[in-house]
């Protein structure tokens, strides 16, 4: 069989076991094997199998992984989600939709200790959406910002899904992490100024809260600052060349023990909690790089990246609107794959085209990411809007589906700003170390 149609093949194949809810990892690794096997010999295929195996779960450079997963978990387990909620619920709550402000702000500063999209939206959904009701906030509007918001966990370092793009194009972590902080902030504003406008539009969506003492402001303050000095501490570490990605992973997770100890608001169930649903996304995580691996390689042998490469970069368009297609392709994969999936299935394919076309790849990095947070809250497998659903079990799916959408135009426009302003990502990055 020709490689091409081989190729072809196998990712269709790849698609149906998503479909069928096959582990993602396992489905990549499987069909890797099979299509290598096929077109090379099964101890060709078997030899690939193992050392890419080997080769992801023996890698240092993925180490920073569980030390940041960690690190969200532990923050998560000892009360700081709580903490910077009440924090922007003082500071934004006397507005019309202040709660929904301050979700975003919370769900921004909680970001900045945890890199997971689904922790950070649960976390915060647990402590705003029982708020929101309470004060008769419009079901769409509360969940759809929580869903949405939460998306912020992936964009403001660290993240997950930087990682995973680091190793991979082979790109500095540091210089990624670094690059995703002024994206999120401009992203975290765009979605407060979006709540406002769709209250402003519709007033009966939320109430306008009570006013907090200026004593009330400076006590729920008071209550973050470590938090604050933690994320401080980690990114200009590494800002600074203090310590390196991993490095600063293991001292962010410290730093959040420490935190949680000090505070004695972390006791031995939920230490041990936290260290499970770290472990537990951590080897989902490292999984899905394995057998992104081993399909990669039966990609290459197909040499389907290479013909896609040549044909994206030989468009006949300007460099901007070939950019707005691979943005497009992403945005239409995002809403039937999982979003670790579609990054580990598709970098392989499109770096070599952006390179060719002169972006920065630092820059891709960071638009990837956006794409991939529009990924999370798309029908029919946004997987925040089942995290949500999980929590406010009262609210129809199709209610928090339509509350995204507000939220899913302010993503668009920030990718757009992205395009148009590239500096806004490459600023930062361009005086770190690491």
């Amino acid at each position: 069989m020709n490689p091409v149609v081989l190729g072809i093949v196998g990712i269709i194949a790849l698609v149906a076991l998503f479909l069928l809810r096959m582990p993602v990892g396992f489905a990549m690794a499987f069909v890797g094997f099979v299509g290598f096997s096929f077109l090379v010999s099964p101890q060709a295929g078997l030899s690939i199998l193992a050392r890419d195996i080997f080769h992801t779960f023996s890698s240092y450079s993925l180490t920073v992984i569980p030390m940041f997963v960690l690190m969200g978990s532990i923050a998560s387990a000892s009360g700081i989600s709580r903490r910077l909620y009440d924090a922007s619920h003082a500071l934004l709550g006397r507005l019309r939709g202040g709660l929904a402000m301050a979700t975003v702000a919370a769900c921004a500063s909680f970001a900045a200790i945890c890199g997971s999209t689904t922790a950070t939206a649960a976390a915060m959904g647990k402590v705003s959406l029982p708020e929101m009701k309470r004060y008769k906030y419009d079901d769409s509007l509360a969940t759809g910002c929580v869903a949405a918001a939460g998306s912020l966990g992936i964009l403001i370092p660290p993240s997950t899904i930087f990682i995973v793009y680091g190793i991979m194009t082979e790109q500095s972590i540091g210089k990624l992490f670094v690059a995703g902080v002024f994206p999120g902030l401009i992203l975290a504003s765009l979605f407060i100024i979006t709540v406002l406008l769709i209250c402003r539009h519709n007033p009966s969506l939320a109430p306008v809260g009570a006013s907090t003492s200026w004593k009330k402001k400076i006590d729920v303050i008071a209550g973050i600052i470590e938090t604050l000095v933690l994320f401080i501490f980690v990114i200009v570490g590494l800002f600074l060349g203090w310590f390196s990605p991993t490095q600063a992973g293991g001292a962010g997770a410290a730093g959040a023990l420490i935190i949680g100890l000090a505070r004695r608001q972390l006791d031995w169930q939920s230490f041990l909690n936290a260290i499970k649903e770290a472990l537990r996304i951590t080897c989902m995580v490292m999984v899905i790089v394995a057998g992104a691996m081993v399909f990669g390689h039966f990609m290459a042998v197909t040499k389907i990246p290479l013909i896609l490469s040549d044909w994206v970069v030989n468009l006949p368009l300007p460099s901007a609107a070939i950019m707005g297609v691979i943005v497009l392709i992403y945005l239409m994969g995002g809403c039937f794959m999982d979003a670790l999936a579609l990054v580990t299935l598709t970098i392989p394919i499109f770096y070599p085209a952006v390179l060719a076309l002169g972006f920065n790849p630092i820059w891709f990095g960071v638009i990837i990411v956006l794409i991939t947070e529009m990924g999370v809250i798309t029908p029919p497998v946004g997987v925040n809007v089942y995290v949500i659903k999980g929590i406010a079990e009262d609210v129809p799916l199709e209610t928090i589906f339509k509350g995204i959408f507000p939220f899913l135009a302010a993503l668009i426009i920030m990718v757009g700003i992205l395009i148009v302003f590239p500096q806004i990502a490459t600023f930062l990055p361009s005086l770190t170390i690491y």
